[in-house]
């Protein structure tokens, strides 16, 4: 399993919290992957990752390789902690200095120019006090981008982003990157929100060769959510497969978000083999043939608890799976 860092208020108990949460998984040797955003909680969810990873390293009770940390750029992230405020920052700390052009702002949120990703990914890495990052995700870039811009446009500003992250690459600051998504590689072809898994590979092929870092993918997975895993609905070499097979042929591992729903399933989900069902859903979710790692938010010691008991045990079988695949 992978920790996620995304709920919580921008304040000092949150950080705590996620400290805490982050020395707990790392030192029981059954959680490695660290997931965030720069937006998430406004930049405090990658201070807190940095602080705890710091102290850890400090300690000797972690080393560096031994952590696989993912960050997100693309959405506005103000800095909870600037004297400006949240409603100027964007503005003053990027519009006037010339990184962000407001011709390439979409939804008021968001964008994906190279100035402006080179700029968040370097906040990204003094956040996290880290000169390499294991991966850096587009973070919902298609599921924004393309409703307002159209296809073509969105391909050429994804070009530009992967040949941004392919120069990092080849600095020493980035290992890989990916396209953090909600919808777009969930949705049928003929949905107006659907993406080709297949042509963003295409693009990073165009820029990296066959070495390229184009390596990973994230979107939501559970019980409530399980197209991944039952919609056959991404062209690979001219067949269709579900998005798991898609990113097993097309060479792109895959991280899942959302394994409770929010919370839902651990209240109201089903229960199997004497499992909580927290525990049901998420092995449901670390049992998908393909996925890598369900990203799971916890900070309760009692959530912390219930999940890494979990993370003990191997995930199931593929009947098993398949029992519960709605």
């Amino acid at each position: 399993m992978g920790l996620g860092t995304y709920i919580g208020p921008p304040d000092a108990p949150t950080d705590h919290a996620v400290e805490q949460a982050v020395a707990i998984c790392l030192t029981s040797g059954r959680v490695n992957v660290l997931d965030t955003a720069i937006n998430y909680r406004y930049q405090r969810a990658e201070r807190s990752i940095g602080r705890a990873l710091a102290r850890l390293e400090d300690r000797d009770e972690v080393t560096r390789d031994e952590v696989f940390v993912a960050t997100k750029n693309g959405y506005f992230a103000p800095d909870a902690e600037s004297p400006t405020p949240p409603d100027h920052w964007i503005a003053e700390e990027l519009i006037r200095p010339g990184i962000l052009d407001p011709a390439d702002i979409v939804d008021d949120c968001h964008a994906m120019s190279p100035s402006y990703l080179s700029d968040q990914f370097e906040r990204s890495r003094r956040n996290l006090g880290l000169s390499t990052i294991d991966l850096v995700y587009l973070h919902n870039a298609p599921d924004t981008q393309i409703p307002v811009v159209g296809p073509e446009e969105f391909a050429s500003r994804l070009e530009k982003a992967f040949e941004l992250y392919e120069r990092f690459r080849e600095e020493g600051r980035l290992r890989a990157y990916g396209l953090a998504t909600w919808d777009c590689l969930r949705a049928r072809p003929d949905d107006p929100a659907f993406f080709s898994l297949e042509s963003a590979v295409r693009l990073a092929r165009k820029v990296g060769g066959e070495e390229h870092g184009f390596r990973f993918v994230e979107f939501p997975f559970n019980l409530s959510m399980p197209e991944a895993a039952t919609v056959v609905n991404q062209p690979v070499e001219g067949d269709r497969a579900t998005l798991f097979e898609a990113a097993r042929r097309l060479g792109v591992g895959c991280f899942t978000s959302v394994p409770l729903f929010q919370g839902q399933l651990a209240r109201t989900g089903p229960r199997r083999s004497g499992l909580t069902a927290a525990q049901t859903a998420l092995q449901f979710a670390r049992s998908a043939p393909g996925t890598i790692a369900p990203l799971v938010g916890q900070k309760r010691p009692e959530h912390l608890s219930e999940n890494l008991e979990l993370a003990s045990r191997p995930p199931w079988d593929a009947e098993q799976f398949r029992s519960l695949v709605p």
